[in-house]
């Protein structure tokens, strides 16, 4: 199947790049990628040169209290409320100066942006030794009248500067609001907010396996440990070193990832992880009284036997009871690929929140000593659509069939229906913390994530 990825990944991070924290409107120059497939080199090459960047750096501003106020920066007037422009040693900034934020402070545009936006980035970190904050981002399409909130809420804890990226696809008239929601008095430092211009064609990532999205904007650095981007041939996942598990493994699987290769059963741990990482062992869940549970199965790739080896590692693994991961959650991997074998593909998210489970051997929180957390809950979503080729994620309709499933991780329910942990989209961002489909077009997700499923179950 053809996939649009790599062209406007290529795109995306030319534009991205380009804006500098001089708080400028900047017009990158194109970007030649021969690898598209769906469209011309020069069809490309026009997207690129129309496409603009706006990056807000704080450079450009002074504020000095919290009280609220407003200020003019590079990109035009904002006002900070609980908020003031730190210059501080504390304060985590590129460059001389970033937004501090305390409190539920807010910081907010007064402009409009008038060419939409598509992606929105955003640099932050705690100030100080301050402990942690949640935020969130909010957008208005009628100059502040009202207001939506853009993807997940963010939790800050890093004393380093980490990028979260929402992607908004919201076309013509725009602005945004940056709101501190938990932490009172920690202070919060938010710097480089970088808008793209909206398009109608989103951009697709570099792997296949984030077509409908990256659900906590993870990234590949060292200095994001809680939420490790790794991307492999097979799957694609956010890792968490300190909990020894992945926050979620994210696949694609249609006919051609299912062939005649056995099961390696080869659990290893990974040592593509950075150096000085603990990597969890095959007998890291030894006597635990938990399965050693797969996120992508074995059985969705047995293309080669190199794909199915890949399956084993442990990076793509989390402890599940045994009733749950043998039970309702071995039938829902079947059932997924009877709907891949009447002609479908399948976009799959796994993931996990919580602390604390059920296994053969009773309750546990953590295991290894201490250096795996076993899960509360387990969620999947499952996106279904007709094979076909094109950019997936613009192929989602008001009409596709999600399911999605939230299960507890306990014994007990191994004869149960899978279908009886049915729920929504919505309830399982809300629960978890993450953004599932964020490439599917916001009045499209708006339908499909609040709908259960209530389709056949095998």
């Amino acid at each position: 199947m053809l996939k649009l990825r790599h062209l406007f990944a290529a795109i995306v991070m030319a534009i991205m790049f380009s804006a500098c924290s001089d708080n400028s409107l900047n017009t990158p120059e194109p970007t030649d990628d021969a690898t598209s497939n769906a469209i011309s080199k020069v069809e490309a090459e026009e997207l690129a040169q129309t496409l603009t960047t706006t990056t807000e750096g704080f450079e450009n501003g002074t504020k000095t209290s919290y009280a609220t106020g407003t200020v003019t920066l590079g990109t035009g007037s904002w006002t900070l409320s609980d908020a003031l422009i730190g210059t501080l040693t504390s304060d985590r900034k590129n460059g001389a100066r970033s937004a501090r934020i305390i409190n539920t402070g807010r910081v907010t545009m007064n402009f409009n942006r008038t060419t939409g936006a598509g992606t929105i980035s955003i640099r932050h970190a705690v100030f100080g030794s301050d402990g942690a904050s949640s935020w969130e981002l909010w957008a208005s399409t009628n100059s502040g009248a009202s207001w939506t909130k853009i993807g997940a809420t963010v939790t800050t804890s890093s004393t380093t500067l980490q990028t979260a990226t929402f992607t908004a696809n919201i076309s013509g008239t725009v602005r945004i609001e940056i709101r501190k929601v938990s932490g009172g008095g920690n202070r919060l430092n938010i710097d480089d907010i970088t808008i793209t211009e909206f398009s109608t064609i989103p951009p697709p990532p570099a792997s296949v396996h984030l077509n409908m999205g990256n659900p906590t904007g993870a990234v590949t650095s060292t200095n994001a440990p809680t939420n490790y981007l790794m991307e492999k041939t097979q799957f694609a996942l956010s890792y968490h070193r300190d909990k020894g598990i992945p926050n979620w493994v994210s696949w694609h699987v249609d006919a051609s990832w299912l062939g005649s290769a056995p099961r390696q059963d080869d659990f290893r741990a990974d040592n593509t992880l950075p150096t000085g990482w603990y990597r969890v062992s095959n007998t890291s869940y030894t006597g635990s009284g938990f399965d050693r549970g797969h996120n992508c199965p074995s059985a969705d790739r047995t293309r080669t036997v190199t794909d199915n080896s890949a399956t084993f590692l442990m990076t793509n693994m989390i402890p599940q009871s045994p009733d749950n991961n043998q039970g309702p959650w071995a039938r829902l991997e079947d059932y997924t690929r009877t709907l891949v074998n009447q002609g479908n593909e399948c976009y799959v998210i796994m993931g996990q929140y919580g602390t604390g489970g059920t296994g053969s051997n009773g309750f546990r929180s953590t295991i290894d000593n201490g250096r795996v957390t076993v899960p509360n809950r387990i969620w999947k979503v499952v996106v279904v659509l007709p094979a076909a080729s094109g950019d997936d994620a613009t192929r989602v309709t008001t009409s596709t069939r999600v399911i999605a499933v939230d299960m507890p991780n306990t014994q007990g329910i191994r004869n149960n229906n899978w279908g009886t942990y049915r729920t929504t989209v919505d309830a399982i961002e809300a629960a978890a913390g993450v953004d599932v489909l964020s490439r599917v077009p916001a009045s499209i997700q708006a339908v499909i994530e609040s709908r259960v499923d209530n389709g056949p179950t095998q």
